[in-house]
């Protein structure tokens, strides 16, 4: 069994679908990032970043294995299962430098774009500026990729997986379908797929209060050992 220690953020998603897509048996252990959950100690030896998602599959072969990181966890369910990760050299780099694409370029755009434009506490016309922009070009070249490209690495892989649930939130990062066709295509494309439509089934992202923000922003090595004490006591 996999344990799939969860919030419904597009991080969490993605490894949501991939279990979904692959069929593997797992249950969902809900991490409440918006009260404070992932400071608990025993999510800590998991996910020592104290981030969502992390995952453990108990049946490992030498024992339980715990696993921090969305990138990580897919190439893991991919090499598990078999599935979604071409195992021949050309198809399998082909795979991974999309997923690296998004793990270091998308997902962290896409997030400063949704931080600056709808959740900072005070408006900062050049993060919005910024981040809109950088978010518009990373658009353009998934654009130009998809042109030539049913699927962002050519046939449906965990690239797709870990890519289309940043483009969900579009709108909030200020860019629209009509700039990115292709993109359009794809996103409808993927969005049809049933263990997509199950995986979101599960939950969706849920917006942070004002009581969340203590515990998604500002953190710091020491904000977060206090955190962790805090829900020892």
């Amino acid at each position: 069994m996999i344990a799939l220690h969860f919030f419904p953020s597009p991080n969490g998603l993605k490894v949501a679908i991939m279990l979904e897509e692959c069929g593997l048996e797992y249950r969902l252990e809900h991490v409440n990032i918006l009260r404070g959950e992932q400071f608990a100690a025993d999510f800590l030896r998991i996910s020592p970043n104290n981030k969502i998602p992390a995952m453990v599959d108990e049946d490992a072969p030498g024992g339980p294995l715990a696993i921090f990181e969305s990138g990580a966890i897919l190439q893991y369910l991919a090499d598990k299962s078999g599935r979604f990760l071409p195992r021949d050299e050309h198809g399998r780099y082909a795979v991974l430098q999309w997923l690296y694409w998004q793990i270091g370029g998308l997902g962290p755009m896409a997030g400063q774009a949704h931080h600056f434009r709808a959740f900072a506490s005070e408006v900062v016309p050049y993060g919005i500026t910024r981040y809109t922009n950088e978010v518009n070009r990373l658009y353009g070249v998934l654009d130009r990729q998809l042109a030539q490209h049913e699927y962002v690495a050519g046939d449906y892989s965990i690239a797709d997986m870990a890519c289309w649930p940043w483009v969900v939130s579009h709108e909030r990062q200020g860019q629209n379908f009509e700039e990115f066709v292709h993109v359009g295509r794809w996103f409808e494309a993927v969005r049809a797929r049933p263990a997509v439509r199950r995986a979101y089934e599960i939950g969706h992202e849920r917006m942070a209060d004002a009581a969340a923000y203590q515990y998604l922003y500002g953190q710091t090595a020491q904000t977060v050992a206090e955190r962790e004490r805090e829900r020892t006591q």
